[in-house]
Order: C-alpha cells, then sequence, then structure tokens
C-alpha cells in the first residue's frame, strides 16, 4: 500500500525557530554530551520566549480542551494579555504550588481501569516549560533503542529493532518482563537522583519536580490522596520523567554485553558512522559474559539473548535489579521467557516469531490477539454506525469516520509481514456485515475525489461506495519494511534538523522583533498566531503577495472584535499597513488615496474587497 510523504517541517522544531530557542536548545544539548553540569535551569524555563513556547505547544495538544480540578481549559488562557500571561506564569514557579490533580478511571479492554491524573491547566503550562528545558539534556543521556515518548521515535522504530534481533542477529530467545503498576509506583527520591546523576542539579527546579509529584490528587468519589510514590498518567512531564526513571536499566542491561568495553579488541566502524562490534563480539563470546540486547518502548520492553540459559538467568537479575535500584515490582504472571522458534511474543500490538527459512530463521509478524479482538470490534461499530444515518450529512460523517479507522490501522499494522491475512479476516466479517445493514447503499460506482484515498485504494478492485462516498477497502493492505530511525537524526543539532526539518523560509531577525515589540493589552493567542500567520504567509502581505518589511506588517482581524469576532488564527491575516487602512477606509478621499498608493491589481482588489465585506464595509468597486 502506498504511503504518505512524510513532511519535512516538523511542528516542534518550527515553534522553536518562532520563538529563536534553537540556540538555547541545541546548546543544552551540546553540554549534556559534554556532561556538564545544570544549576541554573529556572532562568531559561522562567524566560519570556520559553513561556510564550509552551503556550504554543500546549495549546495544540488534544487535551487542552480537558479542564483540571480549577475547571478551566486553554479557551480560559489564550484571553489573557501577553504580559499578564508571562508574569502569571513567572510568579508560579518563583514560589510553585500545584493544583490537586484531577483522577479520571478510563476502562480497559480487561475490565479494569487505567488511572489518569489531569493537572490544572495551568500547572500543564508550567510542566511544558519545564519539559522543554530539560528535553534536550535528557535526549544526550538516553539509550538509543529507547523508543517510546520521545522526539522522532516510533513504535515502528521498536518493532524494527526487534525485528532485527530475531533475524539479523539470530537471538530468538526473549525475555518478557511486565512491571506491576509502573506509573503508580516510581519512587520519588530515587528519580531526583537519577536527575542529579544526569546532570540537572537546579536544585529550585529539582524542589518545583517535586511538588509535581506529591501534588494530592482528587479521587473520583471525591476523596484526596497524597501520593508518595508514583507519576500520574497524563502529566505533561510524565513521559519524560518515566523513561529517565528507566534509562538506568536500559544503561545496565547494555553494560552487561554491548557497551562492555573490550581494550585487547581493535573498533571498527560501519560506512555510516556507527560502531561495528563484531571482533569485539567474537572474543566475548568466548568469555562467561551474557549476551543480551534490550529493547523499550515507555515500561514495555524486552531483552533479547542467543541461549535460553542466558535468558533465564537475565530474567532474575533484571527482576532483582528492579527491585533493589528502581523499587519496581515485576509481574510474575506476565512474565516469562519465550522460545521464539515455537512460540510468538506480544510487543506494542503486534506478535512476533521466528520461522524457519532456507536454513535461518525468518521474522514472522502480526497483529496480536487482543490487537485483532479489539480492531475487529471497533470497525464493526463503526461499520453499523453508518446503518441508520439522520441525514446525508451523518451518513458522509460515519463513514469519514469509518475510513480514518481503517487508514489509521492500516498504516500501523502495515510493517507486520502476515498483516494481509489479519485483515482479511477482519474484512470477512465486515463486509458481510456491511453488506446486510446497507443493503443496496452499497454499490461499486461513485465518485472520489483525487486524493490519499483515491492515490491508495482507488486500482485495488475492491473499491466500494455507500450513498455514493467511497469506502476504504479493509482487507487491501500490503506489508512494507519496518524502517529503524535514520542516524544521525536530532531535534538538537543542525546536521539532525536538516534530514527531518526544512527552516522557515523566513526573515528570523523580524520574527524575533515582532516577538519583542511591545504587546501591552494583546492576548497571549493574537500575538502567538500573528506569529505563526506571518511564517505561513512566508512574510508576504495575503492581499499584495509582496514581502513586507518589519514597520509594514500589520495583523487584521477578518471579523473586527466590535462585530464579535476573536483573535482565532482562522480571524487574523497579515497584511501591509497601507492595505489594512483601505480595508476599514469609509470615506471616499481616504479610499482615493491609499488605491494610488496600494495600486491593488483586479484579482488583489477582489481579495481586498472579501475582507472590506467582512468589515462590514461596501465593496470598492472596480474601475
Amino acid at each position: 500500500m502506498a504511503t504518505t510523504k512524510k513532511s519535512l517541517k516538523r511542528d516542534t522544531l518550527r515553534h522553536a525557530e518562532y520563538y529563536d530557542l534553537t540556540v538555547t536548545f541545541d546548546k543544552l544539548y551540546a553540554d549534556s554530551k559534554s556532561g556538564k553540569i545544570f544549576t541554573n535551569l529556572v532562568e531559561i524555563i522562567t524566560s519570556k520566549d520559553n513561556i510564550l513556547l509552551a503556550y504554543r505547544g500546549l495549546k495544540r495538544n488534544k487535551g487542552s480542551m480537558t479542564a483540571g480540578t480549577d475547571k478551566l481549559n486553554i479557551r480560559d488562557i489564550e484571553k489573557i494579555p501577553t504580559e499578564d500571561f508571562v508574569r502569571a506564569v513567572q510568579r508560579k514557579l518563583d514560589w510553585y504550588i500545584p493544583r490537586p490533580v484531577k483522577r479520571v478511571e478510563i476502562p480497559k479492554d480487561n475490565g479494569k481501569t487505567r488511572p489518569l491524573g489531569i493537572p490544572s491547566i495551568w500547572d500543564r503550562i508550567v510542566q511544558q516549560c519545564i519539559l522543554q528545558a530539560l528535553e534536550p539534556i535528557c535526549e544526550a543521556k538516553f539509550h538509543e533503542r529507547s523508543n517510546g515518548f520521545r522526539p522522532n521515535r516510533s513504535t515502528e522504530h521498536a518493532i524494527a529493532q526487534c525485528m532485527r534481533m530475531i533475524q539479523i542477529q539470530d537471538l530468538h530467545f526473549v525475555v518478557d518482563i511486565d512491571i506491576e503498576g509502573f506509573f503508580d509506583n516510581v519512587n520519588h527520591a530515587k528519580l531526583r537522583k537519577q536527575m542529579w546523576t544526569m546532570g540537572i542539579r537546579d536544585k529550585s527546579l529539582l524542589c518545583i519536580v517535586t511538588k509535581m509529584l506529591k501534588a494530592p490528587v482528587v479521587m473520583p468519589d471525591g476523596r484526596t490522596v497524597y501520593p508518595d510514590n508514583g507519576t500520574p498518567q497524563g502529566g505533561v512531564l510524565t513521559p519524560l520523567l518515566s523513561n529517565t526513571v528507566l534509562n538506568e536499566l536500559d544503561w545496565w542491561i547494555a553494560s552487561q554485553w554491548e557497551a562492555m568495553p573490550m581494550p585487547s579488541v581493535p573498533q571498527n566502524f560501519n560506512p555510516n558512522g556507527g560502531r561495528n562490534r563484531g571482533n569485539e563480539n567474537k572474543a566475548m563470546r568466548k568469555t562467561a559474559l551474557k549476551e543480551m540486547y534490550l529493547v523499550r518502548y515507555a515500561d514495555d520492553f524486552k531483552i533479547f539473548c542467543r541461549k535460553r540459559g542466558d535468558a533465564n538467568k537475565a530474567y532474575l537479575a533484571t527482576k532483582k535489579w528492579l527491585a533493589e535500584r528502581l523499587k519496581l515490582t515485576v509481574n510474575d504472571e506476565k512474565s516469562k521467557v519465550v522460545n521464539l522458534k515455537k512460540s510468538y511474543t506480544d510487543f506494542l500490538g503486534f506478535k512476533l516469531k521466528a520461522m524457519p527459512s532456507g536454513g535461518k530463521h525468518k521474522v514472522r509478524s502480526r497483529m496480536s490477539d487482543k490487537a485483532f479482538r479489539k480492531t475487529k470490534a471497533m470497525l464493526t461499530t463503526l461499520a453499523k454506525g453508518i446503518q441508520n444515518p439522520e441525514s446525508e450529512q451523518e451518513a458522509h460523517k460515519a463513514i469519514n469516520r469509518f475510513n480514518a479507522a481503517v487508514i489509521g490501522k492500516h498504516q500501523y499494522y502495515q510493517i507486520a509481514t502476515c498483516v494481509y491475512e489479519d485483515f482479511g479476516r477482519i474484512a470477512f466479517s465486515i463486509n458481510r456485515t456491511m453488506k446486510n445493514r446497507l443493503k443496496g447503499r452499497l454499490k461499486k460506482t461513485g465518485k472520489c475525489r483525487r486524493g490519499y484515498i483515491w492515490d491508495t485504494y482507488g486500482k485495488s478492485g475492491q473499491f466500494r461506495y455507500a450513498d455514493g462516498y467511497p469506502v476504504v477497502p479493509i482487507a487491501f493492505i500490503q506489508t512494507r519494511n519496518a524502517m529503524h530511525m535514520k542516524r544521525g537524526t536530532c531535534n538538537y543539532t543542525s546536521e539532525g534538523r536538516a534530514l527531518i526539518h526544512k527552516p522557515l523560509g523566513v526573515d528570523l531577525s523580524i520574527l524575533k522583533a515582532l516577538m519583542l515589540e511591545d504587546s501591552q493589552g494583546c492576548t497571549v493567542e493574537y500575538l502567538d498566531n500573528r506569529i505563526s500567520l506571518y511564517a505561513a504567509q512566508y512574510g508576504k502581505c495575503a492581499v499584495t503577495g509582496k514581502h513586507l518589511t518589519k514597520d509594514e506588517i500589520h495583523c487584521h482581524h477578518k471579523t473586527p472584535k466590535c462585530y464579535g469576532g476573536d483573535d482565532r488564527y482562522e480571524n487574523l491575516t497579515i497584511v501591509r499597513c497601507d492595505v489594512h487602512t483601505l480595508i476599514h477606509a469609509k470615506t471616499q478621499e481616504t479610499i482615493e488615496k491609499y488605491m494610488c498608493i496600494v495600486q491593488p491589481a483586479k484579482e488583489q482588489l477582489k481579495k481586498l474587497n472579501k475582507l472590506r465585506l467582512l468589515a462590514k464595509l461596501p465593496e470598492i468597486a472596480i474601475a
């Protein structure tokens, strides 16, 4: 199946450019790589640019509309004047006292619930400010096979690493370890020590993090609990802190084999810059060392070994190490050693096995049994939702929801080698359901505009239309190779960014000047969207298309505030100052004066008149 071309513009990198923090973050990363100690991070965290970047990062988060115990969300924050917003965050960090965390229970497939902790919106902004400063430092210290909740890493990379262990390195014994209630049992004292060891030694910051971790939790029944351990799932900072906790495990496993120094053996390097440990591994296999490699995604991890005996010892050693070093308990019922030549191992919704092929073993991978049942049930429900729509519009929405779910599942599971078999079985059941429920509404003919659905599925021969709208065929999926992360990819080096991101293509000095401009009375939403629009319009006027100098830039409200307009992105546009005056001009004298200055072409005048109509002003006649 065709895949979408990945964008070479990353939101997080683009936003850091908006607020001129790229150099700051790069320096934090480089200093961390060189082993520098950080004792004054609060100064960076409380800077105006970092706080405004935190707002930018948080407002795009889907959870920003979820209210905490203070019943506020991002909509309540965006109306605050910029300077007031910045001062409020700085005051909160000066004497930090977190609000209680709201506990929400999310149902799981097994009938149990997953506890989520939702901090107040102000605490989430503070956490985002801290995250932005800590992430470059921690990224420099994290292990390359830690894949969860990190920039530029994904499930696909974790699965690719597992496949390499099985198929290329012939490691066919895997240790599956399940940590009992990881997020609820993180030891706060140990976490602080780990941050200190990483070089994060700003005592003021460590105190703030401690207060966050110990924030009271309001339970669904109204009780207030004061936690001694754990990090709340749902907190902005939680993924980074959880990776910090388990980073010690990553490096401990690595120290048992792959990071073991062998000074007597010459070091070799691959053409791509990676270290080739082939000769060292041969020498180490003659010793009593146990060969083992770890692949981790958040708190889910596997240890790959060459021998059953090594795997059994690795299991016991890891269980003891987790208990003694991290104060974490292993769930013995869910943890085991698996011979991949005989059985599948489940990981991140996939199951993997080593199958004999031509004298060697190749990976067979497919959807896990649990993922198969869950996907089938979800698509069945969505298919049934198309049956009785209240209107044509509702029918279209129901079909779009079904298509989006199918495409999402295809894109996630297409790296499984036998994925076509799994989706074929799901399709057999769902297609029968749709045929019975939609009856004559499901046809082979209809209209489908060029785009992702047509380009990917249009020539499959399985295309069907419901009420004239295209329905994505479930069974049409082709496997593709799981790819490793490209070596050198990094958000915090210019070379690493070049692999994944193109610069903004605007005058950064003007962007910086816009940020430094007196923002008295402007809301934080207006200031943030003005910068976004300048970048989105490549520094050009929306009407004339000409590049703007700093003094020419005006941000126009399409629907004026006096008529109910707001500071949302959709209601703003960047225009030249003369054009802005012409949009709002009411007297014939003013209109004639600025028409001579602007001299708009026919198409430009049409754009200008559209803006005048939105401002409830008459069109300017086309000469």
